[in-house]
């Protein structure tokens, strides 16, 4: 899988959604955080973190709308981001800090590239490793599972996560494979999901709709 590294300044002066957007560099003062990097999520949905050239300071995830890093210290949940600003932004800028003060380490992106897992042969568990098995969950990710197959999309590594927690998908009608969420897939407030699925289109939202009747 290809890394795409987008450059970030240590201080986040302004919320940004859009990782093709610049932001702000930092400001006086804060010349000792170095200036990172946010790589593509990996397919454990986990964004690395990148200084210098290539050293990982750690990566970057949401679980029920916290977010939480990994570093060469252990897992810290950082707790929901601010009204506005990305979690990953929120995470990244913690990293920084934490990297510059000497709390935690860097671990090449190689090495991360390599220990990262593979798609799995064949089907997925049916519940994400954080979830539970209890009743509730089985028949929530049950109902997941035959929603995607009814709109061409595939698990490759974990189950079923929760409604509104990153899901690692493949679009068996085009290929793209990235981070959705089950409950933007399932459609909204009555609403039928959207026949663009993601980013690209897809195979056109025309071609989408006459393959798939959820979408009409």
């Amino acid at each position: 899988m290809t890394t795409q590294l987008l450059e970030r300044p240590a201080t986040i002066t302004t919320p940004d959604s859009d990782a093709g957007k610049l932001i702000v560099p930092p400001t006086e003062g804060t010349s000792t955080v170095p200036r990172y990097r946010i790589g593509a999520p990996d397919i454990q949905c986990r964004y690395p973190v990148i200084v210098g050239e290539d050293q990982v300071i750690g990566r970057a995830y949401r679980w029920h709308r916290d977010w939480l890093v990994l570093t060469t210290e252990g897992e810290h949940n950082l707790r929901r981001p601010p009204k506005g600003v990305p979690g990953t932004d929120m995470a990244a800028a913690h990293l920084a800090e934490e990297y510059a003060a000497g709390r935690i380490g860097a671990v090449p992106l190689d090495q991360v590239l390599a220990e990262a897992p593979t798609p799995l042969v064949g089907p997925v568990p049916l519940l994400h490793p954080r979830m539970p098995v209890n009743d509730r969950n089985t028949e929530g990710a049950e109902i997941a599972f035959a929603g995607l197959a009814a709109h061409f999309w595939r698990a490759v590594l974990t189950g079923f996560p929760g409604s509104d927690n990153h899901w690692y998908l493949h679009c068996e009608l085009c290929g793209w494979e990235g981070l959705k969420f089950w409950s933007h897939l399932r459609g909204r407030n009555g609403e039928p999901p959207s026949a663009r699925r993601h980013k690209g289109g897809c195979i056109g939202e025309d071609k989408v709709r006459r393959l798939i009747p959820a979408y009409h």
